[in-house]
């Protein structure tokens, strides 16, 4: 079964089974607003995972970690390396032996990207006069842009050892922004009925979109942290007219009477959080890769 999900609407889902789990922790930063968000100084500090922690990591599932969230990297290089990791994975399967998940973290050079069924007349230029490159991939949704500041995370999850649920998945890539949200730079972020990715009142600041081959899930989510919002101008969104994007710089600046905030710290700020929330959520043990991310196989 091949199911690809979309950016921004519903998808089909896998009848729930009972899941079997693994999950780590890691460190936790938090900036702390005193307006609106609670805006104030920056201020990071980290927190030791306590001994219990360490017993239980043991019985999680392994999770390969590819940390790039500091490097812009082209699209069509992380997409051929998360088909080359996905294909070593599926022949994995029917032996059992698909024992470690993975999970990339990355920033992209400027790109729009469209998902199988996407319509063009969601693009606001000439195709053949592109201000970035596009990649029509096999992901579900409309267009969207991926540029420098948008954190960018991957995870290639066998939904075997989680849940075999789309809908279960989706919500909890939701789950992992909003708790990220919440706890690293104290934003309310919600979800909308009807839409996937993650808003800040009327503004979406995080994308999800999915494929789902032989229960292995890949693509993933694309929150925008210091994002350059202006490329997203020159589209429709996910195909969705009634609501702008924002990011975290954004919302951060307006409640902290335009303070100028640090990019490269936003981003480590946001990285540390996610990771860590999609560590509990999922229920994995991540571990830094050891190969080389941009080698093949």
């Amino acid at each position: 079964m091949v199911i690809s999900a979309p950016l921004c609407h519903g998808f089909l889902p896998f009848p729930a089974v009972a899941k079997e789990s693994s999950a780590a922790c890691s460190r936790n930063r938090r900036l702390v607003l005193t307006a609106g968000c609670r805006s104030g100084p920056l201020a990071a500090a980290s927190t030791d995972a306590a001994p219990v922690a360490d017993a239980a990591r043991v019985a999680r599932r392994r999770c390969e970690c590819f940390d790039l969230h500091q490097q812009m990297v082209p699209f069509a290089e992380s997409w051929a390396r998360q088909k080359s990791i996905v294909k070593r994975r599926r022949g994995l399967v029917d032996s059992d032996e698909d024992h470690t998940d993975t999970l990339i973290a990355l920033q992209h050079l400027p790109v729009y990207t469209l998902g199988t069924g996407s319509s063009e007349e969601f693009l606001r230029f000439d195709v053949q006069d592109s201000p970035y490159e596009i990649h029509r991939i096999d992901r579900g949704g409309e267009v969207t842009y991926h540029g420098p500041g948008q954190l960018v995370m991957y995870p290639i999850i066998n939904l075997r050892y989680h849940e075999l649920d789309l809908h279960w998945y989706l919500r909890s890539l939701e789950d992992v922004i909003i708790r990220a949200l919440h706890s690293a730079f104290s934003i309310k972020a919600s979800t909308v009925k009807g839409l996937t990715g993650v808003w800040v009142g009327d503004q979406k600041v995080a994308a999800i979109g999915i494929h789902c081959s032989r229960y292995i899930v890949y693509h993933g989510l694309a929150l925008n942290v210091t994002t350059d919002l202006a490329p997203f101008e020159r589209i429709v969104p996910c195909g969705i007219k009634d609501r702008r994007v924002g990011s975290i710089k954004e919302i951060l600046q307006k409640n902290s009477s335009g303070r100028e905030l640090n990019d490269a710290e936003l981003m480590d700020i946001a990285y540390e959080s996610l990771i860590k929330e999609f560590a509990e959520i999922f229920q994995l043990s991540l571990e830094p890769s050891t190969d080389s991310y941009l080698q093949p196989r």
